[in-house]
Parts: C-alpha cells; structure tokens; sequence
C-alpha cells in the first residue's frame, strides 16, 4: 500500500478558548475519496480550516512526510492544498476570469493535462458565458461553480470540500459527483464534508467525528450502528 498523502495526528484546534478538535487522527491517500460525516458541530469544518492554514493548530500534520503546520496557508496552497468553504469565499467584485486567474498555478509533476481556463469552461460552461461578469452577480449556484472551478485551476494533488452541492439543482449534484469520481481516478485525494446521500456512493472510506475525535474510520459498510446512533 502506498504512503499516506496526509498524515493527521493528535491534531487540535478552535476559536479562541473554544476548543473545537481535541486530538484528530486521520490519513489519506491519493486518488482516495474520504467522507467527513458528523454532527453539525462536531468540526469537520474546523478540520478542514485548521489543514489549510486558516486556524492556529497543534499536534501533527504532514503533507508527503513534510511538516504542514509550520507552513502559512499560502504555501500550503503551492504544495497542492485546494479548499472550497461552505461560504464559496469568492471575490464578490472580481470577475469570473479574474476569480479563476487568481486560483491558478502550475501543474505539479509536470502533469499532462493540467486544470486551465479552458478546460474548466467546458466543465462549466455556464462560466465561460459570464467571464467578465463580477461574482456578486452569479447565482449561488454559479458561485459554488466558481469555487470549485477556482479550486481546480490550482491543480490540487488534494482537494477539501465543505459541503460542495449546497444549493445546486440536481443536474449540477450530479455532475459534481462525476467530477469527483474521475479527479479521484485521475489520482487526486478528495475530503469531503457532505450530508447528501450521493456522497456516501463515492466514498472509499468515512471518517465520523464526534466531541472533536475521530469516532469511526473505515468503509461505510462496516460503520457499527452504535456510532451512527450517537454520532450521525
């Protein structure tokens, strides 16, 4: 078995004195997809804030045997760290091209087909319509697009994922689901904060946290019905 990509151990953080993770251990490998379920409060946004960079955290973190938590978020970012919030976090008066100019970086690896401008207008072609349009101006749903578009032109070796269908029709769910099965089989890491059904079809394993811990890591199948009850 391959290396893990992301190494998480004893990983804690929060919001001031409010101590959110109390000692998260997690693995992920490339090309897998691994689903973040839990609580609403259980921190699984907190995880993923405190992976890239945006809160302060203590334990370990590493990213191909390398230290992440001495890293600020911008270099994580370099090293192949993409992360699409629950809010979008788009530039409200920036254009879409200018949005996607601004996510973008060099393939690692010297990747064949790198994410580029024109291979994520024709993911989302309703972008490609509205290049100078200012991101204020989208719908939610064209906005959570931008996101995930933003995302993919960073070329990401890792992709995190809070809650990336909220408020998009039912066609987009699936095209989204498509997109995340073929960047897994295109050999990028996928976590995954999302409630929706469809997501636990992908899923080649789940991670539940509960009272800031990891309370069950494994296939879905094998997820004991004492952890649901208490934790889901």
């Amino acid at each position: 078995m391959t290396a893990p990509l992301l190494e998480v151990r004893d990983l804690r953080a929060g919001y001031g004195a409010v101590q959110v993770l109390r000692g998260v251990d997690l693995q992920l490998r490339a090309g897998e997809l691994v689903l973040l379920l839990g609580r609403n409060g259980s921190g699984r946004s907190t995880l993923l804030k405190a992976l890239v960079g945006l809160i302060p955290a203590s334990g370990s973190v590493r990213w191909a045997g390398r230290d992440l938590l001495a890293l600020p978020a911008h270099q994580r970012a370099r090293l192949g760290l993409s992360y699409v919030p629950e809010q979008r976090a788009v530039f409200a008066h920036l254009t879409v091209r200018q949005n996607l100019r601004l996510g973008a970086k060099p393939a690692a690896n010297g990747a064949a087909a790198p994410w580029d401008e024109a291979r994520v207008f024709a993911l989302f072609p309703a972008l490609a319509a509205r290049t100078r349009t200012p991101a204020q101006a989208l719908s939610g749903g064209e906005q959570q697009m931008l996101a995930l578009a933003r995302a993919l032109m960073g070329n990401p070796q890792l992709l995190l994922l809070d809650e990336p269908t909220e408020g998009l029709a039912p066609q987009r769910v699936q095209d989204t689901a498509a997109l995340l099965d073929r960047l897994r089989a295109g050999g990028v890491g996928v976590l995954l904060v999302e409630q929706k059904p469809w997501a636990q079809t992908l899923a080649d394993r789940v991670v539940v946290l509960g009272d800031g811990r990891v309370q069950f890591s494994g296939a879905l199948a094998a997820l004991p019905a004492g952890v649901s009850t208490a934790w889901l």
